[in-house]
């Protein structure tokens, strides 16, 4: 498969997409998750 296909708006906006929402999944586990665990072991 030719790797220009991949070029197309679509998927670019899909990527971006994909990537975000993984960015703001990972800060929301961050923050949520081992932030606490991390002062909770800390007292």
């Amino acid at each position: 498969m030719d790797r220009s296909t991949f070029d197309h708006p679509a998927f670019v906006t899909a990527l971006g997409t994909g990537l975000g929402y993984g960015l703001v999944l990972l800060v929301m586990f961050v923050l949520l998750f081992l932030v606490p665990y991390a002062i909770f072991v800390a007292l």
